[in-house]
C-alpha cells in the first residue's frame, strides 16, 4: 500500500504544472457558474425598483460598508502566513485573502474551495502537508466568532428582552454557543502536540477575527434595515440573525443560502414585517456583502490567473488582449467618427436608415449638427492616431470618450449604451500598452481615405449648394441635399471647415518630426569606411560615397559593427542591399533599427537582398518578393581559348588591330581626365537625368574613390570607361558603364573583358555583374500573385525595356545566378511599396525605355545595355 501512495504521489509530482492549470481553469469555471446562478437567482427587475428606493448616497454608502464588513475575515489568512514558512507581502495576503473568503462566502465556508485557493496562493516554500494541517487548523476557529455572537444572543433575549420572540429557538443558540468552549477543551487538552503552533495568543487572535467577521455581517445587516426604514427596534432582529446563521451553517448550504433566507423571512414576519420588505432587506443584504465582494474577488482572480497563465505562455496572452483592446477602440472610434458624420452630412437619410438606427444606440449623442461634424473629424483624427499606436494619442482619447460619454448621458442614452461604454474603456485600458510609438508618418493608405472623405464631403456639400443657392430654382430637392435655410448651409459647410482645420492640427500634433535615424555627412562616410576595412564591403557599400543617402549605425561597446544605406520615402525607409558589417551583428542591428523606426511610425524596406537575409527578415515578420537574380561569374574558369569564346576573341583581335587600347587608372584623378570623362558621361546620357538610390551617377567625389577602367582609341581619346565598386574580398565589380554615342560596336564586351582580366590579375576571384530583373520570378502556378504578375512583365514586356535580352546577354559570362528580394514588413501594400520605391529611384520624369528603372530594378551594366540595344 506504501508503494501504491509512493507511486500515486510520483505520477501527481510529475505533472504537477498540468494539475495546477486544471486546478485554475476549473475555479474560472466556477466563477463563470457562480454569476451565471447568481443572475438567475436576482429578479432583474426587483432589484431595481428596490434600488430605485435608495438614493446614490446610500447605495454607495452600502456598497463601502459592504465591502468593510468582509475586511475582518482577512485576519485568517494573515495568521496561516505566520504559520508557513514562506514570506508574503501584506498586498499579497489582502488580494489572495480576499479571494479566498469571498468565493467561500459564496460557496460555503472553510470546505475544500477555500483549502485549494490557499494551498494554491500560500505553496511558496512549504509543503504540501504543512498548507493543509495549517489551513485545516485555522478552519477550527471560523465559527469561534459566531458562537460567541450566539451567547450574547442569549443574554440580549433572556437577559435584557431584546428579541423576546425568539426565546422558542433558545436549543440552537446553545448548541452554537457550545462550540466555542468544546474548541478549546479540545486544542488545550488533548492532542497538545498537533496544536503547538497556535499558542493561546494566536487562538485569541483568530477568535477575535471570527467574532469581528460575524459582528461585521450582523451589523451591516442592521445598517441595511436602517436605510431601508424598518420599522420597530432593529436590535429586536439581532437574535433572529444569529440564530438564522446557526441555523444555515448546520445546513451546510452555500452561504447558509435557502435555510437562512427562509427562517429569516418566516422570522421577520413574526415581528409584523411585510414580507415584500424582508425579502428586499435579504436582497440586498446578499448584493452587498456576498455578490459585490465575489465579484470583485472573481476581477482579482481572474487578474491573478491570468498574470500566472501570461507568465507560463511568455507573454503570449497579455499581448493577445492587448492587440484584441486596441483593435476594439480603433474600430469604435472609426465606427463612431463614420455615425456622427453621417448624423451630422445627411442626417435625414442616416435617421430613416433601418441598419443605422439599430447602430446609433451604441455611439455618441450630440443635438447640435455642427456639433456632430466637428466631433466626427476630431474623433477620426485621434483615431488615426491610435491606429498608428501613437502613445501621445492616448490621453487625448480617453479626455474625448469621458466627455463623450457625460454628453450623451445628458442626452438619457440607455444602459446598455453605458454597459458598452465599459467594454470600450477596458479595451482602451488594454490598448494601452500597444501605444509605443512616438509619432505617425502618414502611409498612403491613410491618405488615400482621407482624402476619399474629405472629397465626398466637399462634394456633397458642392451638389448642396447648387440644390439650395438662392439664384437657383429647382422643382424637386433630393432629401440628401435639402436645407431647411441658406444659413444652414453655411452654418454647417463652416462646421466641415473648421473640423478640417481641427483635423490638421491633430495631425501636425501627432505627427511632431523627431531626429533622423541616420547621418549623412562627411563623418559618416569614414565611419562606413571604417565598417568596409574591419569586415568587408558589399555590392553597394560604395554607394555611400554618392551622398544621396543616409546612414544608420548599429554599435557595440561604442564600435560601429553594421551600418544601414537608407533613403525616407512617406513612412518607408528603403534600405539598399544587405547590411554592412559582420553578418554575426546583423540580428542584433536589425532588431535596434526596427525598433528606431516603429518608434517614429516608419517600417523598414530591403531591396535587392539575397534569400538567406530574406529568410532571416521573415523571422522578424517581413513579407518578401522575388525581384530577379544576380549574375556571378568565376573569374578562375574564364578563358578566352576554345571554341565557346571565339566571337569574343575574334571582337578583342579587332580593336587590337584599330589600336584600342585598355587602362586602370588609379584615384585621384586629374580635372583634365575627369572633365573628359564627363563629356563620355554626357554623350551617354544623351541629355537623360542621372538616377540614384541604388545607382551611382557622375560625380568627382565619387569617381575618386575607386579605380577606372577605360578604354581608349588609336587618337588616344577615352571612348568607353567603367568605375570599380569594391565589393567583400574576392569579389569585383563596376558601377557607372558608359560610352560615347560614336563608340564601335561590342565596346561593352571589350570592357567586361579587360575588366574580368584586370580583377583575376589584381588576386580576385569572382565578378558580380548585378541583376537580371524580374527573371526566374513567378514560374510556378503556385507563386504570389504579385511574381506571376512581375513573370507576365518579363514575358511580354519587351516593348518597354529588353528584360529577356539583358539575362541572354549576361548569360554568355554568368556561371553562377542567384535570387533577390524585396523584403517588407507584413501588412504594408506591396503596390505602395513598389511604386515608393520608383519615386526614389526616380526623381526626374523618365523616358519610355526608363520605365524598369521607375521600379528600382536596374543596376549597373543595366543601363548601359538598355542605352546600346534601342
Amino acid at each position: 500500500m506504501k508503494k501504491l501512495w509512493k507511486q500515486i504521489w510520483a505520477w501527481v509530482q510529475a505533472r504537477l504544472t498540468l494539475l495546477k492549470v486544471l486546478f485554475v481553469l476549473s475555479v474560472l469555471v466556477f466563477v463563470v457558474i457562480e454569476v451565471g446562478r447568481i443572475a438567475k437567482d436576482l429578479n432583474g427587475s426587483a432589484l431595481k425598483a428596490s434600488l430605485a428606493t435608495q438614493s446614490p448616497t446610500s447605495v454607495i454608502a452600502m456598497v463601502l460598508l459592504g465591502l468593510v464588513a468582509v475586511v475582518p475575515m482577512l485576519n485568517y489568512d494573515f495568521t496561516i502566513t505566520t504559520m508557513l514558512p514562506g514570506h508574503f507581502t501584506r498586498r499579497e495576503v489582502i488580494k489572495s485573502g480576499w479571494i479566498v473568503n469571498t468565493f467561500t462566502n459564496i460557496a460555503g465556508f472553510g470546505g475544500f474551495l477555500g483549502a485549494s485557493l490557499r494551498a494554491n496562493f500560500y505553496h511558496r516554500g512549504a509543503s504540501r502537508k504543512e498548507i493543509l494541517l495549517a489551513i485545516s487548523k485555522i478552519a477550527l476557529f471560523l465559527l469561534a466568532g459566531l458562537s460567541l455572537w450566539s451567547v450574547i444572543a442569549l443574554g440580549l433575549i433572556f437577559g435584557f428582552g431584546i428579541g423576546r420572540m425568539y426565546q422558542d429557538y433558545w436549543l440552537w443558540l446553545i448548541g452554537g454557543a457550545a462550540y466555542f468552549p468544546g474548541l478549546m477543551l479540545v486544542t488545550h487538552l488533548s492532542r497538545r502536540e498537533f496544536f503547538a503552533d497556535l499558542p493561546l495568543r494566536r487562538q485569541l487572535r483568530l477568535t477575535l477575527g471570527s467574532f469581528l467577521e460575524w459582528g461585521g455581517c450582523a451589523g451591516f445587516f442592521l445598517v441595511i434595515g436602517h436605510f431601508l426604514a424598518v420599522p420597530g427596534n432593529l436590535w429586536d432582529f439581532l437574535p433572529l440573525f444569529l440564530i438564522a446563521n446557526v441555523l444555515g451553517v448546520l445546513s451546510m448550504m452555500p452561504g447558509g443560502l435557502g435555510s437562512f433566507d427562509v427562517f429569516m423571512i418566516f422570522g421577520l414576519g413574526q415581528m409584523g414585517l411585510d414580507n415584500n420588505l424582508a425579502v428586499v432587506w435579504l436582497l440586498f443584504y446578499r448584493l452587498f456583502y456576498y455578490v459585490i465582494p465575489f465579484l470583485i474577488g472573481a476581477l482579482l482572480f481572474a487578474q491573478d490567473a491570468g498574470k500566472q497563465l501570461n507568465q507560463t505562455l511568455e507573454g503570449l496572452p497579455l499581448l493577445v488582449l492587448r492587440r484584441l483592446g486596441h483593435a476594439v477602440l480603433v474600430l469604435f472610434l472609426y465606427f463612431t467618427a463614420i455615425m456622427l458624420l453621417l448624423r451630422g452630412v445627411v442626417p435625414d437619410i442616416a435617421l430613416r436608415n433601418a441598419l443605422y438606427l439599430r447602430l446609433y444606440p451604441f455611439t455618441f449623442l450630440f443635438l447640435s449638427r455642427v456639433t456632430n461634424i466637428v466631433m466626427a473629424f476630431v474623433i477620426f483624427g485621434f483615431a488615426r492616431g491610435i491606429a498608428n499606436k501613437v502613445r501621445k494619442a492616448y490621453w487625448p482619447t480617453i479626455a474625448i470618450l469621458v466627455v463623450a460619454c457625460l454628453a450623451s448621458l445628458r442626452q438619457e442614452a440607455g444602459w446598455h449604451f453605458v454597459a458598452f461604454v465599459v467594454v470600450i474603456l477596458i479595451a482602451a485600458f488594454l490598448a494601452r500598452g500597444e501605444l509605443t510609438r512616438q509619432r505617425m508618418d502618414f502611409p498612403w493608405g491613410n491618405r488615400l481615405i482621407d482624402g476619399t472623405i474629405f472629397g465626398f464631403t466637399a462634394l456633397f456639400y458642392a451638389i448642396a449648394l447648387f440644390y439650395n443657392a438662392p439664384g437657383l430654382h429647382h422643382q424637386r430637392v433630393p432629401l440628401a441635399f435639402f436645407f431647411p435655410s441658406e444659413r444652414m448651409w453655411v452654418t454647417t459647410a463652416a462646421g466641415v471647415l473648421m473640423a478640417a482645420a481641427t483635423l490638421g492640427v491633430i495631425y501636425r500634433y501627432l505627427s511632431t518630426p523627431q531626429p533622423a535615424l541616420g547621418l549623412g555627412d562627411k563623418t559618416a562616410i569614414a565611419r562606413v569606411q571604417a565598417v568596409i576595412a574591419r569586415s568587408g564591403g558589399t555590392e553597394f557599400s560604395q554607394l555611400v560615397f554618392t551622398g544621396d543617402k543616409l546612414v544608420r549605425f548599429y554599435q557595440v561597446a561604442g564600435v560601429d559593427r553594421v551600418c544601414f544605406l537608407f533613403r525616407k520615402k512617406t513612412d518607408k525607409l528603403m534600405i539598399l542591399g544587405e547590411p554592412i558589417g559582420d553578418p554575426a551583428d546583423w540580428p542584433a542591428a536589425i532588431a535596434d533599427f526596427m525598433q528606431a523606426a516603429d518608434a517614429q511610425g516608419l517600417s523598414l524596406v530591403f531591396y535587392e537582398v539575397s534569400e538567406a537575409l530574406t529568410m532571416q527578415l521573415h523571422e522578424y515578420g517581413f513579407d518578401f518578393m522575388k525581384f530577379g537574380e544576380s549574375g556571378v561569374v568565376d573569374l578562375t574558369e574564364f578563358t578566352l581559348a576554345g571554341s565557346k569564346r571565339k566571337g569574343e576573341r575574334a571582337l578583342m583581335h579587332k580593336f587590337d588591330r584599330e589600336g584600342y587600347r585598355f587602362e586602370w587608372l588609379q584615384p585621384p584623378f586629374t580635372p583634365a581626365l575627369l572633365t573628359e570623362l564627363r563629356a563620355v558621361s554626357d554623350s551617354w546620357l544623351n541629355g537623360r537625368p542621372e538616377k540614384g538610390f541604388s545607382l551611382g551617377f557622375f560625380d568627382a567625389d565619387y569617381l575618386n574613390q575607386a579605380p577606372i577602367g577605360v578604354i581608349r582609341d588609336a587618337q588616344g581619346q577615352i571612348v568607353a570607361f567603367a568605375n570599380a565598386m569594391p565589393m567583400a574580398p574576392g569579389t569585383a565589380s563596376v558601377d557607372l558603364m558608359r560610352s560615347r554615342a560614336d563608340a564601335p560596336s561590342g565596346i561593352m564586351d571589350a570592357v567586361f573583358i579587360n575588366l574580368f582580366q584586370q580583377a583575376l590579375a589584381d588576386g580576385q576571384t569572382r565578378f558580380d555583374l548585378g541583376m537580371a530583373p524580374l527573371s526566374n520570378v513567378g514560374l510556378s502556378g503556385y507563386a504570389f500573385f504579385e511574381e506571376r504578375l512581375a513573370h507576365l512583365v518579363y514575358e511580354y514586356g519587351y516593348r518597354f525595356y529588353g528584360f529577356q535580352g539583358l539575362r541572354s546577354y549576361k548569360e554568355k559570362y554568368v556561371t553562377t545566378w542567384s535570387p533577390r528580394y524585396v523584403a517588407y514588413r507584413k501588412r504594408s501594400s506591396l503596390l505602395f511599396t513598389l511604386l515608393q520605391l520608383l519615386l526614389l529611384v526616380n526623381q526626374t520624369t523618365a523616358k519610355r525605355d526608363e520605365w524598369p528603372r521607375r521600379f528600382g530594378v536596374v543596376t549597373k551594366l543595366d543601363e548601359w545595355f538598355q542605352r546600346n540595344t534601342d
